[in-house]
This record gives structure tokens, sequence and C-alpha cells, in this order.
């Protein structure tokens, strides 16, 4: 497996992570199309009633296509990095996720894939699927690999196989967190301090109300259960983290439809190299998430590339 390809895997890994919420945040700054005039502003306690009715109709769904923009500003490298994309970059993702249970089959794009090699594909598709992620290498790595495009990364088996109970249960919130959805988003937002309604607004031609809020990194570490399986020190030491990297808090905002489903989400993390800005549009709530895994024999894992490459290292070592 060339060098391209394991870059290309990197960046489908953290595009897959972000659209499925581990961010759980949001930056501020986009305006919807349509302002109208002198709209009647809810109070918190009628938008969190509205939020609510959300929450549960979205959970309900269990599904959704989706269209998402993630953007990095420029000087903002070190954010960029955390998320697989170069500062002053963008990536875009298309298709559809589904929770309960958690599957996704997103078209993936943007300014770092196919970087590393000009015969890559300009575009990578991964499939989520029981906790397994396969990405569709192109027709180039498959020409390395026996003919099989589509690279397999099975996370649970990684860590069973490592026999760390400490890395399988980071692992398992890693799943957690990818395992997150637009409901969870809402639960999320409902529990700023300073949750607020702006106003009717129209969102991809249908009329939407904006509701936004912003939550501190260390509050998103208290409300968002996919950071359980972290210690108390744990907790603290990513806390101080965030803190030394310069994150100041997250913004989130959404426009709720008339349906009472959320149709788009500004989500984004502000520090002190800029505002990573992630927007997603939601449509087709409750249409079946058909996700099926690549055939076997079109499929490579990842991990018994990775052992075989260990083994192999290890007997020229022997033979020195």
């Amino acid at each position: 497996m060339g060098m391209s390809a394991g870059k290309r895997v990197g960046v489908c890994v953290a595009a897959v992570t972000v659209v499925a919420g581990v961010s759980g945040c949001q930056a501020g700054g986009g305006g919807a199309e349509g302002k109208a005039a002198e709209p009647k502003v809810l109070s918190r306690g009628e938008a969190s009633e509205v939020l609510r009715t959300a929450f549960e109709k979205t959970a309900e769904a269990k599904s959704a296509k989706v269209r998402m923009t993630m953007s990095v500003p420029a000087g903002a490298q070190g954010m960029g990095d955390m998320m697989g994309i170069a500062g002053d970059g963008t990536m875009e993702m298309t298709g559809v996720q589904g929770w309960d249970p958690a599957v996704m089959d997103l078209t993936i794009k943007g300014s770092d894939v196919g970087e590393a090699d000009p015969e890559a594909p300009s575009e990578t598709r991964v499939i989520m699927l029981d906790d397994v992620m396969y990405a569709d290498m192109g027709a180039e790595q498959a020409a390395e690999t026996d003919g099989k495009r589509w690279m397999k990364l099975d996370f649970r088996a990684i860590a069973e196989e490592a026999g760390s109970e400490e890395l399988q249960k980071q692992m398992t919130g890693s799943l957690e967190s990818m395992n997150q959805d637009p409901a969870q988003q809402l639960a999320l937002l409902l529990e700023s301090p300073n949750l607020k309604h702006v106003g009717p607004q129209k969102v991809d031609g249908v009329q939407a109300q904006h509701y936004k809020g912003t939550l501190t990194f260390e509050e998103i570490i208290k409300s968002d259960g996919s950071f359980d399986f972290l210690s108390e020190e744990e907790r603290e030491e990513l806390v101080a983290s965030a803190e030394k990297s310069g994150v100041k808090g997250y913004d989130t905002e959404v426009w709720v439809n008339e349906d009472d489903y959320p149709v788009r989400m500004v989500l984004g993390v502000e520090s002190g190299e800029g505002t990573v800005e992630i927007t997603t549009h939601y449509s087709d709530y409750g249409a079946q998430a058909e996700v099926e895994a690549p055939p076997a024999e079109d499929t490579v894992d990842l991990f018994e590339v990775l052992q075989g490459l260990e083994e192999g290292l290890a007997d020229a070592g022997a033979d020195v």
C-alpha cells in the first residue's frame, strides 16, 4: 500500500469522525437567505421547547441525507491537523447518514483528497457500517492490492487485538462519538446557558426558525456522553490541552423547519488561530438509509496489511 493511499485513509477517518459529530461544535456566522422583517423572537424557555420537539422527531427519524462543508482558515493549521484538513483548506461530503443503528455512505472531496498523489481520484467514497469503515481507494490503489479497491478499517478488532484495556476504552469512546447524530447535536445545544431564538429565515427555499447558543469546551465535555469513557483526570487534561491550544469555545446554530426538523446546522470551533467552520444541510428525514458493505472480494483489511508489514520487518531483522 502506497503512502498516498495511507494519507487518503487518514483524511477519510478524520472526515467520518467529524460528519458523525465528534466535534459537537459549530462556528457562527453564515447567514441564511431571506431574513424576515420584524420577526417574533421566542423566549429561552419557548426556544427550548421547540428544540426539544425537534430533538424527539429527529431521533425518531433515524436517517437523513446530508451535505456538509468543512473549512479551515489560513493560519489555523493546528486545528486543521485535528480535522485532517490543510490550513486554508476545505472538504465537502454528501450522502446519507443513519443513526440507531449508525451507518453512513458519503462521497468526500476537497483540498486534501488526492493531494499526495496526482493520479489519485479527486473524490473518495466512504461507508460506515457495524463500526467498520470502508474507503474506496480508487483504481490505482487496486492495482497494488490484487484488484481490491476498498480499504477496510475495523476499529473494534484493532483495539481487541492490541490487548490493551485503555486502547479498547478509547476506541469505544471514539466510536460512540462517531455515532452521534443531529438529534444529539440538538441535545447539546439545549445545554447552552445562552440559548436564544434569532428569528425566521429561509434555508434551501423553505421557511425555518433560527436558534443559536454557545458552549465552552469544558461544558461540551460534561454534556456529551461520548466522553464518559474518560477519567476525571483525563477530562481535566483534555480541557487544559484545549485551553493551551487557544480554543475559546463552540458556537452552535440550527435552523428548524415547520415540520420540526433541523435543515441546517453551522458547527465549528473558535480559537486564537481562527474559526473552523462546519456547515451541514439535512433533508429527506426518515428515508431508508440503505447502506451495504462492499463485497469481501473487493476489500483489503488495513489491519491485516499492517500486521503483514510488521511480520515482514521482524523476519528481516531476524535474518540480519
